[in-house]
């Protein structure tokens, strides 16, 4: 059974114990409907989206949170990008032939790295390397926060051709033994979720099957959606990572500039006037 994207943050009120749950439908499918992706990228993908959104969900201030990871395997680059406002956005890059036939991330990434990019709206973006010592996407984000945050934390993706979903369970910051065994508690019935749970049960009945004795705080639910960031002026202002004299060459030999946006798939034609405005008119805003 399907239900709308959602995202939700949650609170074990007997201790320092926060959780969160997704669960993607139409943007998971809007996304990976934009290429042939094979099923082991698509659902790679799929939890790479999921896991975007539940990171940016611990964030405490205005801005975005993606997790990119680039590798010598079939999948050369992926990307997953939540805003706090939990607009989202993602894809993957992947060579087609035998793309997909090693489903473990090893297989699909091959030797790479892999970044989360944390980028204020006001501030410094920051950037933390992700250890890839596990065979899951879940368990390399687990060892970042124990390693560059120093956080407990519990993380359960899954995807299959339809739908996306996470679940997050972390020990807060600072957190003092209220109830000393509660963690471990909780991160044990946590490891008994099944994937078709977390991916056919709305969030009610998902936590109370999983946590039916805890006494739980519920914050009101967010919707999630695609939506690309993408709009003329920024595009335009991309141009200028290619140069001034490149730019005059592309346009001596095409007449204009014409650039796909990756994520959704919006064109957009650059004339000689706009190239002139980029490099000698006033500065874009």
């Amino acid at each position: 059974m399907a239900f709308d994207d959602e995202f939700q943050r949650f609170l074990f009120e007997e201790g320092d114990v926060r959780g969160e749950w997704v669960r993607l439908s139409d943007s998971y499918r809007t996304m990976t409907t934009q290429a042939d992706y094979p099923t082991s990228i698509r659902h790679l993908l799929g939890e790479s989206l999921a896991a975007s959104v539940l990171l940016s969900g611990t964030l405490k201030f205005d801005g975005s949170l993606s997790i990119q990871a680039q590798g010598n395997g079939p999948v050369r680059a992926l990307m997953a990008e939540c805003t706090h406002q939990q607009n989202l956005r993602g894809l993957a890059r992947f060579d087609a032939p035998g793309a997909g036939a090693d489903e473990s991330l090893d297989g699909l990434l091959g030797q790479g790295q892999t970044v989360i990019t944390i980028t204020p709206e006001s501030g410094q973006r920051y950037q933390g390397i992700v250890p890839r010592e596990r065979d899951t996407l879940s368990g390399c984000l687990e060892d970042y926060f124990e390693r560059s945050e120093q956080i407990d934390t519990r993380l359960f993706l899954f995807a299959d051709d339809h739908q996306a979903a996470g679940l997050l369970i972390q020990r807060l910051p600072g957190s003092t033994e209220v109830d000393p065994d509660l963690w471990d508690r909780v991160t044990h019935l946590a490891g008994t979720i099944k994937p078709e749970e977390l991916l056919t049960l709305d969030s009610d009945t998902l936590l109370h099957r999983l946590f039916h004795e805890e006494a739980l705080r519920l914050y009101p639910a967010n919707p999630v959606q695609f939506r690309c960031s993408c709009n003329r002026d920024r595009t335009l202002s991309a141009l200028e990572s290619i140069g001034e004299e490149e730019c005059y060459s592309i346009l001596r030999e095409q007449g204009s500039i014409d650039m796909d946006c990756q994520f959704c798939h919006a064109q957009y034609r650059f004339d000689r006037s706009d190239i002139d405005r980029l490099f000698h008119g006033q500065p874009l805003h």
